[in-house]
């Protein structure tokens, strides 16, 4: 999808707000984030970019800066509810919105919650979402906050990688999304607006039917949103399993977002009922393998191998973002993913195999780039296939934190052991969770499962002809 073209309003104070729209059906207002709103890097971000695209097939998504921050005029810094307030009467009256639906974080939740009870005649509906974060984020964010003015580049590097995870593709996007959003003073600016956090005064005022979305996991995040729900009448309040922390719109808040938003009261001033999200213990298990990873490393070493399992973490992470996974832990040449249904596990397979088939025969000839060491010359490695193995298992694992435990993890992780590469195998329960839905399983015998008395059947799944 092209990238939507960015415009103009001007506030009543005179202030210029940029902001993009996309897609139709009925209007959703995504709010700024305080630490980081560029309308432009942020649609070049892979995973904000999947996620507007996404809302956007039943939803008009529109997406502004406020003012001092991104492509709206910087010399105006306020983040104060009045001056939010005009930035985004400024946007829905330059597109003549009569009615709107809000979405915003627990970063922006003051601001919300104030437009909201200010703006009662225009807006639809009210969303939060409140995404988990581990307890070690706040007390590593102490430690690199003097950062800020002392080396703001290396600061933004080492916060993208805190916030998308150490080895993700995703955090040199998110670093320059943050410093195309800030200055040094803005960014501190923000933290300091957030760390005064208090919606509570607008909470009684707020009349919008409103959806408290927050992860499952985080004690800190859960207190916010029970804050949030307790205060406004009616609002509903639906825990998400497995939200991976740095993502506020993943696959299954886009999913319960639009059918709020697209839910009208049976009459006017009735409650609207909340999605329907299915939070069952039963979850589908996905471990993936890198096949000959130690030969690679031994024919690359530990830079030229680095930069082949690079590209696997790339292609995997944009296969689960696509199809609703949630990510468990990334092992240097593997991962370990959840999906809440069985389909969703089994198409996202079958996406990864297509794109590790079609990356690996699209250039006969191409070469990879690395340093063996940080002295030497640049080199030239012929080109590396990726191939990979899947195994894919069902069953209700004991989740603690972010982390899954039990007997249906360890089969999973002993069924990808099983595979090939280029291969997806699932167990019988993953197969009889299937029956009827269109994909093809053929029959790959009994296999003994280390760490398991009896001998387990096995399916490979088609994901190409010739199988």
């Amino acid at each position: 999808m092209d990238a939507p073209p960015i415009r103009y309003a001007k506030t009543s104070d005179g202030v210029s707000i940029a902001f993009w729209t996309l897609g139709d059906g009925p209007p959703l207002v995504i709010l700024p984030n305080l630490l980081g709103s560029n309308v432009q890097l942020e649609w070049e971000a892979d995973d904000r970019r999947a996620a507007f695209e996404r809302l956007a097939r039943r939803a008009t998504v529109i997406r502004y800066d406020w003012r001092g921050m991104g492509l709206s005029q910087r010399d105006r810094l306020d983040s104060s509810p009045e001056a939010a307030s005009l930035d985004l009467e400024a946007v829905i009256d330059r597109l003549a919105l009569e009615r709107f639906a809000l979405y915003g974080t627990h970063f922006s939740a003051d601001v919300a919650v104030s437009l909201a009870a200010s703006h009662p005649a225009r807006l639809s509906h009210l969303i939060f979402g409140v995404p988990p974060f581990p307890d070690t984020y706040y007390a590593r964010l102490a430690t690199i906050e003097p950062l800020i003015e002392r080396d703001w580049e290396l600061f933004t590097e080492i916060f993208s990688r805190l916030i998308m995870g150490w080895d993700s593709p995703l955090a040199a996007q998110r670093a320059v999304w943050i410093m195309g959003s800030h200055t040094p003073s803005s960014f501190r600016f923000g933290l300091d607006a957030m760390a005064a956090f208090s919606p509570e005064p607008f909470l009684a005022a707020v009349r919008t039917p409103a959806l408290i979305l927050y992860g499952l996991g985080s004690e800190r995040e859960s207190a916010i949103a029970r804050r949030l729900a307790g205060g406004i009448a009616g609002a509903h309040m639906v825990g998400i399993p497995g939200w991976p922390f740095g993502s506020s719109l993943n696959e299954t808040v886009v999913a319960a977002t639009l059918d709020f938003i697209n839910t009208s009261p049976a009459e006017p001033g009735h409650p609207i009922a909340p999605p329907q999200i299915d939070i069952s213990a039963v979850r589908t298990i996905v471990f993936t393998d890198v096949e000959g990873s130690t030969a690679l490393n031994e024919r690359l070493g530990d830079e030229g191998a680095r930069k082949v399992l690079r590209e696997h973490e790339r292609l995997t992470r944009e296969a689960l973002g696509a199809h609703g996974g949630s990510e468990v832990k990334a092992m240097g040449d593997g991962f370990m993913a959840w999906f809440p249904s069985a389909t969703r596990a089994v198409e996202c397979a079958i996406a990864l195999q297509r794109a590790f088939d079609s990356r690996n025969s699209a250039d006969p000839a191409p070469r990879v780039r690395f340093q063996p060491d940080r002295g030497g010359a640049g080199n030239t490695a012929p080109f590396e296939p990726i191939r990979v193995r899947i195994g894919i298992n069902a069953g209700e694992p004991i989740a603690e934190g972010d982390d899954l435990f039990g007997a249906s993890v360890i089969a999973s992780a002993r069924v990808a052991s099983a595979a090939k590469g280029g291969q997806i195998l699932a167990s019988d329960v993953v197969r009889q969770l299937l029956a009827g839905k269109g994909f093809t399983f053929v029959e790959r015998g009994e296999h003994a499962l280390k760490g398991f008395d009896e001998a387990v059947r096995l399916y490979e799944v088609k994901w190409r002809e010739g199988l």
